[in-house]
């Protein structure tokens, strides 16, 4: 079987609310290079964020096992994934399940940080995962990251906040003028 290298597998770019896969589905497993994307398990009230996947994340591992898509997969900044891929061999498909076992601790923690604490916390988190290089490319510091982030709806939802409460202490967090104190430019506040 040819090699399945993810670096040679097809490149799939999306842009925010374009959807990497719907539950049901059986496409994968994809790898996340670039962006952010939500995972949500479909409800009676509609869709309910269950994890943020990162670049270097595995989606949609599922179909190794010939299983249907539990989630839906959905880009929350422009996302490039590479998929859908297919492992050469029974030692490749056990090394990705387990580097996709192994992320999912750090993904826990990451969602506890989303969900647990203050609003200027739960922000603070997701704002330092939004300002990564790999996530939303150099966004050239607060201002620039303000302007590429996705919008207040969305960032409340990830956040479990009112919109009302994100786009105050998204203010304080990261203000429209540059900050004139030493070495406060290209920072994003965590206080």
């Amino acid at each position: 079987m040819a090699s399945s290298d993810p670096t040679q597998a097809p490149v799939v770019v999306l842009a925010p609310q374009q959807t990497v896969f719907e539950v049901g589905g059986r496409s994968g497993p994809w790898r996340v290079e670039r962006g952010l994307v939500r995972l949500d398990r479909m409800g009676r009230g509609g869709p309910l964020l269950v994890m943020l996947a990162e670049p270097g994340d595995w989606l949609g591992l599922d179909a190794l096992a010939g299983q249907a898509h539990g989630w839906r997969a959905t880009a929350i900044t422009s996302v490039t994934v590479r998929g859908p891929l297919q492992p050469a061999h029974d030692g490749e498909r056990a090394r990705w399940l387990t580097e996709a076992l192994l992320q999912q601790p750090e993904r826990a923690h990451a969602m506890a940080l989303l969900r647990t604490g203050s609003v200027r916390q739960r922000l603070a988190s997701l704002l330092r995962l939004l300002a990564r290089p790999d996530v939303l490319g150099d966004a050239g510091g607060p201002v620039g990251l303000r302007g590429r982030l996705p919008p207040l709806r969305v960032l409340a939802e990830l956040v479990d906040a009112k919109h009302e409460t994100v786009c105050r202490v998204l203010g304080e967090l990261l203000p429209r003028q540059p900050q004139t104190a030493p070495g406060a430019a290209g920072r994003v506040a965590v206080a």
